[in-house]
């Protein structure tokens, strides 16, 4: 059930005349600390297919409903419906989805040939996504302690939705950002999951080369009303201090970044992040995040209660364009364990060890992943010097 709103609350909606959205004011979703909820958040004992089917936050319930008006007024270049939504078979879990629609009709992809490419204003941004696009701008109030001020990020839907509530978070636009992590953008990515009460929120990154479509600043949130491999795949830490981990399980191996509590913790922890991908970014070397809520690091289960925020990161082979003839792309989402399929017989006939050589064939060489590693642990063995 909904949380109750008063009625001078703010609007998310668009007005109803579509001559009145041009000059629309987009409206500030404004929250403090005591909306971080690191804990308490669990999945229910019946997984629940969307996501008002749960107690909302202010913050999905702001999602949600300017979502849906949008949804309604046909701003998405297809109509999203319940997904048809199958577990493969075997130990991974992976959650498998048939979007025929988003593999038709989303844009083409930009014409990436480097990880480290100039933003290009002539190309596709998001200065030049229509005024009825834009749900809100989400701000941090100013007085969060050991916290610096967040940039303004720019909250509108993606037009080829992957799921329910797909929205992108994009860090002041007319700034003309690259698509290169930035400490406030992954704040703000982090801090959306915080806000959320549905424990199926996720928010990703792909890197150019990372399957990222577009060269303009951007992160990816959405909502899946299941379980993922990556909340409680088991890890081994990789430095003394425990700050970074490796995800030993599959799908994927990666490094695992967590936090269990939102200020000074939580603000090393984007650092940290930001220097790896700052490293993989300087070496031409693609990655994909993805942020959920999980268990702690360590001999974890896939059962495991949620107390706290997962970082994950996952460095790859560079793949420019998109691979019309397979199955799924590897990106943030199928990493995590959800695998968006794009044609039925594909989604009828996908078996797990399909799915695994699949995702196996992005990942980088065996030398060359320990060599990253390496640069990882000794970045992270800095921070004490």
């Amino acid at each position: 059930m909904a949380i109750s709103h008063d009625s001078n609350e703010t609007s998310y909606l668009l007005p109803p005349n579509t001559e009145d959205w041009e000059g629309h004011n987009i409206p500030d979703f404004v929250y403090g600390q005591k909306e971080l909820v690191p804990e308490g958040i669990q999945w229910p004992r019946n997984t629940p297919s969307l996501p008002d089917t749960l107690p909302l936050s202010r913050f999905d319930s702001a999602l949600c409903s300017a979502w849906r008006q949008r949804m309604e007024l046909g701003l998405f270049r297809y109509r999203l419906g319940e997904l048809q939504t199958r577990t493969l078979p075997g130990a991974v879990g992976f959650v498998a989805q048939l979007n025929v629609e988003r593999g038709v009709q989303r844009r083409r992809p930009q014409n990436i040939r480097s990880v480290r490419q100039a933003f290009d204003p002539e190309q596709f941004n998001f200065n030049k996504i229509r005024p009825g696009e834009v749900l809100f701008h989400l701000h941090r109030e100013p007085d969060l302690p050991g916290v610096l001020q967040q940039e303004d990020i720019l909250v509108v839907i993606n037009v080829s939705p992957l799921e329910w509530g797909h929205v992108l978070l994009v860090p002041e636009p007319a700034r003309g950002l690259p698509q290169r992590l930035l400490p406030g953008a992954l704040r703000a990515g982090v801090e959306a999951v915080l806000l959320s009460s549905h424990p199926g929120f996720r928010v990703g990154f792909n890197s150019l080369g990372g399957l990222a479509s577009v060269n303009h600043l951007h992160l990816h949130g959405y909502y899946l009303a299941h379980r993922l491999p990556v909340e409680g795949a088991p890890s081994k830490p990789l430095d003394p201090g425990g700050r970074l981990h490796l995800l030993q399980a599959l799908p994927a191996p990666g490094f695992l970044f967590y936090t269990s509590s939102p200020g000074p913790d939580l603000e090393a922890l984007i650092s940290r992040v930001c220097r790896a991908t700052d490293y993989l970014t300087d070496h031409e070397i693609a990655h994909n995040l993805f942020v959920t809520r999980g268990g702690p690091p360590g001999k974890t289960s896939s059962s495991s209660a949620l107390t706290g925020v997962r970082v994950i990161l996952w460095a790859r082979k560079p793949s420019f364009g998109v691979k019309e003839g397979e199955a799924f792309n590897v990106a943030l989402c199928e990493l995590a364990g959800h695998l968006p399929v794009k044609m039925s017989q594909d989604f009828s006939s996908l078996t797990e060890a399909a799915a695994l050589a699949l995702i196996r064939d992005c990942l980088l060489p065996p030398v060359q992943a320990e060599e990253v590693q390496a640069a990882l642990v000794a970045l992270t063995a800095q921070e004490e010097q």
